[in-house]
């Protein structure tokens, strides 16, 4: 599994920074990815094509920082029930190899790296900077009371899309409102993937998540949630004015989750999980799409 260390986190020959570097997921990119393609998808979009580099520069960066940030605060908010689930029980806080302490030090440092390079941009992003890290920081504790976690996660990575729009633009038009609205919809559906490898540990537990609330449904629910979200895709092309390699794009991510909904047929935790990683190229593509046909005009 993804979360499983290359070494003991007890072991006393790992280096203490290694036990951080695990924290915030840095050795484990796809959240990342996740987080940046929907990014990259909006910064393309409001500029027309290639944005402005330093603005790349801040919005690529943050992504990092925010994601890293966002890896801390859930392990902080989890780490009563992450020793008693077979995927999460070796990370540092489930271990004590660190203490929930200099955890909350490590995120209050990352969000504040961030939020010095969104100063650098114009009053619209900074404002809305405060909202992403209210996101940001209240999301893990969500499943505890209810069953969209997965929901509000969407909320939470998408919400760098309306901040490129405002930061390039000086606007969120209605395109930028459309994107994170896609976005959401690819969120909720590739986490719950990710919920479904969990499932039967959450409900020893009594965490929450989409996974436990669509049940038997939940690939008929995950087929409207992708067959939502690849429309709004759609929609967001023609809005935006893009063509036919924008188009292939949204074909080829089909293609990608249809094969997606196939390895995942017989709900089982390897498939599920693959199916979850496999979303860094659905993003891919539809990168892909948007920055040729935008080049290419």
């Amino acid at each position: 599994m993804a979360d499983t260390p290359l070494t003991s986190p007890q072991s006393p020959a790992t280096p203490r920074w290694r036990h951080y570097w695990s924290l915030m997921r840095a050795d484990r990119p796809i959240g990342t990815l996740l987080l940046l393609w929907p990014t990259w998808w909006a910064l393309w979009l409001a500029a027309g094509g290639l944005p402005p580099l330093w603005t790349l520069f801040v919005f690529t960066a943050g992504v990092w920082l925010t994601r890293s940030a966002g890896c801390v605060i859930n392990d902080y908010a989890d780490r009563w029930l992450d020793p008693h689930v077979e995927r999460t029980r070796t990370r540092p806080l489930a271990t004590g190899a660190i203490s929930g302490r200099a955890a909350l030090a490590l995120f209050a440092v990352l969000m504040l790296v961030a939020f010095g390079l969104v100063l650098t941009l114009n009053g619209l992003t900074i404002g809305l900077s405060f909202i992403g890290v209210f996101l940001a920081a209240s999301y893990p504790y969500l499943k505890r009371y209810t069953h969209l976690p997965q929901v509000y996660l969407g909320m939470s990575f998408g919400w760098g899309i309306p901040m490129a729009f405002a930061a390039v633009q000086g606007e969120v038009p209605m395109l930028g409102w459309l994107l994170y609205a896609g976005n959401i919809l690819w969120s909720t559906a590739y986490d719950t993937w990710y919920a479904m490898v969990d499932r039967e540990d959450d409900l020893k537990m009594g965490s929450h998540s989409t996974a436990i609330l669509f049940g038997d449904l939940d690939l008929v629910i995950q087929g409207v949630l992708y067959a939502l979200f690849l429309a709004t895709m759609a929609l967001v092309g023609v809005r935006g004015g893009l063509g036919g390699y924008y188009l292939a794009g949204v074909a080829v991510a089909t293609a990608l989750v249809v094969y997606e909904f196939w390895i995942c047929r017989n709900r089982e935790r390897g498939p599920c999980f693959r199916a979850f990683l496999h979303n860094n190229w659905v993003g891919a593509a539809l990168f892909a799409g948007i920055a040729v046909d935008l080049a290419l005009r």
